[in-house]
């Protein structure tokens, strides 16, 4: 049980541990689908076939053609070369609404693909079993720390105190959740996706690939490891990049509230790139809370700059409020679980 309001910060490392891939990585894969000039009908990949067939759906649209399509996903491919996020990419090209609507449509399609490939099925293999496969997992480790000491008659205190900022475009925790809670409680699969539905307190900054079935919402809905859905094109709308972010007042409130009522911050996975940080934060951002930084697999001169930062951006006024922790997110949430639980 999560005692103090705490407020997870979820970024890439955290959905690589399920192999899930990275924003590079998505970036990269998609750079080599989208070049079409060195390809010629049998030779093309598998996900540059797929991607094509998506692109000729896109063409059919009143103001789209191929040929400009073409001219956007090479415009993407080029400018790949110079960034390390495709998020960054598209924002960078935001001259071009076709840039920012292939470079979606790469994106669901690859996290699609990602979460089809992971380590986290579409539901486990025996009844009692978790959909993880065997291994270390962060997420085994945050249903424990939730569910621990909460009784069933009050199950919504495993979600009381916690909120959940994902910069990540897949569902990994709402698609695990549920199963927690059958694990802990014996509830039924639809009784612990209602919970989570009603409980759970989760933002993603940049958007999903899609609602899960069972959740709330409008927009359009992808079943987890669905690698080829039928609503591709839909999903798309689902994504935003952070421009469109920064323009929706609503999403900057719920954002930066998330932040500002609480009292402990676990950023994990996170690669503490500059740009999130400034959406994240703001100058009235000063009620001090305690912060904890995995910074697993950054280089040192990265790792002091993490330090440095923080400090500064979070207005931190005592040295003992920030802890510095190199590990991975498994770790992290292992070895910390008591201070995270108190």
């Amino acid at each position: 049980m999560i005692r103090t309001k705490t407020t997870l910060i979820v970024g890439a490392g955290a959905s690589q541990e399920i192999h899930l891939p990275s924003s590079l990585e998505v970036l990269e894969r998609s750079a080599s689908a989208y070049d079409f000039y060195r390809f010629g009908g049998e030779q093309m990949t598998k996900d540059s076939s797929v991607l094509l067939r998506h692109l000729n759906k896109l063409a059919e649209r009143p103001g789209n053609s191929l040929e400009k399509l073409y001219e956007a996903t090479e415009r993407l491919r080029i400018s790949a070369r110079m960034s390390k996020m495709i998020d960054s990419v598209i924002e960078q090209n935001d001259d071009n609404p076709l840039v920012t609507l292939t470079g979606k449509l790469a994106i669901a399609h690859f996290i699609c693909q990602g979460e089809a490939r992971s380590n986290l099925r579409p539901a486990p293999k025996n009844p009692g079993e978790l959909p993880l496969q065997a291994g270390d997992f962060w997420l085994l480790e945050l249903g424990k720390l939730m569910t621990t000491g909460v009784p069933r008659s009050k199950v919504h205190q495993c979600f009381e105190n916690l909120s959940i900022i994902s910069f990540n475009y897949d569902r990994s925790i709402e698609h695990f959740l549920p199963y927690v809670l059958i694990t802990a409680y014996g509830m039924t699969l639809p009784e612990a996706q209602r919970t989570v539905s009603e409980h759970l307190k989760i933002v993603h900054p940049y958007g999903t690939i899609g609602r899960l079935p069972w959740q709330k919402g409008e927009g359009a809905d992808v079943e987890w490891g669905n690698e080829n859905p039928w609503n591709m094109i839909n999903l798309v709308h689902n994504i935003r990049t952070p421009g469109e972010l920064a323009r929706d007042n609503r999403a900057m409130m719920e954002l930066r509230n998330a932040m500002l009522k609480s009292q402990r911050l676990v950023f994990t996975g996170f690669g503490y790139h500059p740009q999130n940080i400034d959406l994240l934060v703001d100058s009235t951002f000063s009620h001090n809370p305690e912060v904890l930084c995995g910074i697993h697999g950054l280089t040192g001169p990265a790792q002091t700059t993490v330090v440095r930062m923080m400090r500064r951006k979070l207005n931190l006024d005592k040295d003992d409020r920030l802890m510095v922790i190199n590990a991975k997110c498994f770790d992290l949430f292992r070895d910390y679980g008591m201070m995270l639980e108190s």
